[in-house]
């Protein structure tokens, strides 16, 4: 049986697409994953670019860059910090 496909947020230059990373509450880095494009929508909005992979394949593109972990569908993210003032 294969495995069910995941959902990735990609960037998209002239020339390429670059898996898009981002960073847990802690600051490490991670990849993101959505096991539907609804739910990848929902969270980064619809002009969100995003490609079809296996985690194998993911797992495998991370690998080097030093990225062990992987969110599947995430609740939110936060495009920056927020800075609050008392």
């Amino acid at each position: 049986m294969l495995e069910d496909p995941l959902y990735v947020p990609v960037r998209r230059s002239s020339f390429s697409l670059a898996l898009r990373l981002f960073r847990t509450a802690a600051g490490k880095q991670t990849a993101v994953a959505f096991t539907s494009p609804l739910r990848l929508t929902k969270v980064l909005g619809s002009d969100q670019n995003w490609i079809r992979l296996s985690e194998p394949a993911l797992r495998s593109m991370i690998r080097d860059l030093g990225v062990i972990s992987i969110v599947i569908d995430p609740a939110g993210t936060m495009s920056r910090p927020i800075f609050r003032t008392a």
